[in-house]
This record gives C-alpha cells, structure tokens and sequence, in this order.
C-alpha cells in the first residue's frame, strides 16, 4: 500500500509539473519578507497560479523555462497610492490599447507592481481601464479604485482646482452627510474598490487647509465599510488627522507634512485603531522642490514625516508602500526605498510595504503577497538581493502577472528611469 501511495504521488506532482507553464529556474526564492529563503529554488506555474517552490523540482519537457540564476524571486509589489489621472488615463474606456500598454509599462510594471491602488482619478477612467486590462486587451497590472474622491464644501484642493474646471469635470465637493452616502453607494455599486476622502484639503489662502465636517467623513467611512471596502483618508495636518480617526478611516495616505513629530499617545492611538500609513515620503521632496522651500524647511518636513512612519511601525501599525505617482511626475521609485531606509525600516519591512501588508489590509492574502503554492503567481525576479541592499528592490528583471511575464527588462527600458506624465 506505502509503495502504491509512493508511485500515486509521483505521478500527481509530475502530472502538475507537466502541466507547468512557466518555470523560474535556480533562483533565490523569498515566499514572504519574515521567511528564510529558498536557495538554488524553481518555481513552476500552471494557469496563472503558483504550483510548486522548492528545490531539485523536474522540469518537463516543453515547459517555458526562465534561468534565474544569481536572481531573486519576491512576490508582486503593490503600489497603494497613485493616481491614474494623466494622458491617457483620460477617456481610458476609447484610448488606443497600444498607447495604455506602453504607459502602464512606462509608469507601473517595469518597477514591479502587480498591482496599483488608484485613489482619486477622474470618474470612471479607473474602472475603464480596469475592464480592458481584465479582457485581455493589453497587459498591466490589477486595478483597484477609488474612483472619485470626496472633498469638503468649499474644499476642492488648490492645486486640482484648475485642471477640473477646464475639464469641466462635476464638482467631488460634498455638502452634507445624505450627499456624501448617496454618492459612495453609486460608486461603489459601479465597482469602487474603496473611498477617499480629505480629511483636511489644501485650499490655500488664509483658510490654508479646511478640515472635513466630521459627519460627512463618518458617513463616507460608514457607507464604504458596509460594502466591505476601506476609507483612505488625506490629513494633511493634525486637525485632518484626527477627523480621520474620529470617522474611522482605515488608511492614511500620506503622513501629516506640516513638520510637526507625532506624540508618543497619538502613535498609539492610530495604531490602537489599526490604521494603515502610506508615507510618500518623496513627495516631500518633489513639493519642496516646486514650492522653491529651503532645504532646511524641507529637510524638517521629511525628518517629521520619517519619525511618523517609524513610529508608528514601531507601534504595531502598518505601513503600505506608495508613490503618489499621478499626481507627482516621477514613477520611479527607487527614491522613496532610500527613503523608507532612510526612516529606519530594514528591506524586510519595505518589502512587506510591498507585498504581505497591502494583500493583507486589501482582502486578498489569501491569493496575493506570496510565494507558495496555490498563491496567484504574481511575481518579481529580481537582479540582486534586497538583504544586501534595499534598493536592489528597483532592479527588475522581469515582472510576473498571473503567470505570464509583463516585462523584461531590457537597455532600453533601463534607461527609462522616470517615466514623465503631463499632469
């Protein structure tokens, strides 16, 4: 009976290997950023999932087989913030396929992202692309949305101020609670993945940043947690900081950037309420530089910032990895792991930024943010390893979406460092 049960299953996992359609071959294997690694490892694909990991694994006859020596493999990273808001996200439901692949390319899968979290674009264009990306007219990553913010009465940010007026774009501003619900449930019902709403917008003048009414932030919070969805919140200062927590948002999306060090107590209490933290940290230095700031006022703001996210790390809280790229021009995020080094989290924290952390607070670790068998294989080859050096993070060598590979590095793609949008 042992030797039938022998034979049988042999044949099962040749049978799964035969049945491979992709095969990473003699790599460094991480299966999750607290895990040891699997060395000289092959990982084999079959119908997008991940079929086996492990050592000494046959590879069949037929098989396409990737040699990823001196390579290592992670998971697919997530961006949890950009935006999908330049040419030509806009009007994605009719732009030319060719034209989107080239700059989901450009602007997402040649880093590693498998998938993005768009929190705040122009109506509809998220999911657009989304249902074109799902029906196999050109790669690019897995689209979650927000589609259309929430911002206060009176509150549209000052510096989207103009670019929604020329495009005639309805107003995001809400003026009560009964608003505020009615508008999330429709987006939601058309496929919104979560809410965004600015706890505090920049608005500029004497008012400088106008806090949202608690209410209407409470009954946005409510209504995306009834869906299942997350809130994402944009605080901007402590005030909007702690509409946030008082509404019960569930992401902060970017630190408070007013240069003041969170206190030990509020730490707690953000992390007491589970809220996740983007940093978006190189946004600080993109906003300085525009604004002409002195670096000393730069160099305050982003010590503030960094403390903030380490802190709260620290504290139990989780950190998501985000560039606000959309908003920024630059889509290339080796600056912001300098900068999350820099704050004091080690590669294995960044990379869980990246992988564990957001598959876990976006409802989908039990197929994402892994190497395992069983897992969705959206994975990462690497050139290098990250314990040696965090930024080898941006050194990709090929990009892996559901089994089939979205990018190859090449010279050309290489020397593309910032992709640069028009916004």
């Amino acid at each position: 009976m042992r030797l039938l049960l022998t034979v049988l299953l042999a044949a099962s996992v040749l049978a799964d290997a035969r049945a491979a359609s992709l095969a990473l071959v003699g790599a460094k294997v991480y299966p999750s950023p607290d895990a040891a690694p699997i060395e000289n490892a092959t990982v084999l694909i079959h119908d997008g999932v991940i079929a086996q990991v492990g050592r000494r694994l046959a590879v069949p006859n037929g098989v396409e087989t990737i040699d990823a020596r001196g390579d290592v493999v992670v998971a697919g990273f997530w961006n949890s913030h950009v935006h999908l808001l330049p040419e030509p996200y806009r009007g994605a439901a009719t732009q030319p396929a060719d034209m989107l692949a080239e700059t989901l390319a450009s602007h997402f899968t040649q880093w590693g992202f498998t998938t993005v979290f768009d929190i705040a674009s122009l109506p509809g264009d998220a999911l657009a692309l989304r249902r074109r990306i799902e029906a196999g007219e050109f790669d690019g990553p897995q689209i979650l949305t927000v589609d259309a913010p929430f911002f206060p009465e009176g509150g549209t940010p000052v510096y989207v101020k103009g670019l929604l007026e020329r495009l005639k774009v309805p107003t995001f501003e809400v003026k009560g609670a009964n608003d505020a619900t009615r508008r999330a449930k429709r987006q939601f019902d058309a496929g919104a993945d979560g809410a965004k709403l600015f706890a505090g917008a920049i608005v500029g003048g004497e008012t400088g940043v106008l806090p949202m009414k608690p209410e209407i932030a409470r009954a946005v919070v409510i209504e995306a947690h009834r869906h299942g969805k997350p809130a994402f919140a944009h605080p901007t200062n402590l005030v909007g900081l702690q509409v946030a927590i008082d509404s019960g948002v569930d992401v902060l999306a970017h630190t408070t950037t007013n240069g003041v060090p969170w206190p030990a107590p509020l730490v707690a209490k953000v992390a007491a309420r589970r809220m996740a933290l983007i940093p978006t940290l190189m946004l600080i230095e993109v906003e300085a530089k525009a604004e002409g700031l002195p670096d000393a006022a730069r160099d305050r703001m982003l010590a503030a910032a960094s403390q903030q996210v380490k802190s709260l790390h620290d504290a139990g809280g989780q950190v998501l990895f985000g560039t606000d790229s959309g908003y920024t021009e630059v889509f290339d995020p080796l600056r912001e792991y300098q900068l999350m080094a820099a704050a004091g989290l080690d590669w294995r924290q960044v990379l869980a930024s990246l992988t564990t952390a957001p598959s876990a607070r976006f409802g989908q670790a039990a197929r994402k943010g892994r190497v395992a068998p069983g897992m969705d294989a959206d994975l990462v080859v690497l050139d290098g390893d990250p314990a040696d050096d965090v930024t080898t993070l941006n050194r990709v060598r090929l990009t892996i979406r559901g089994g089939r590979v979205i990018h190859r590095a090449t010279e050309t793609t290489r020397s593309k460092a910032n992709a640069r949008a028009p916004f």
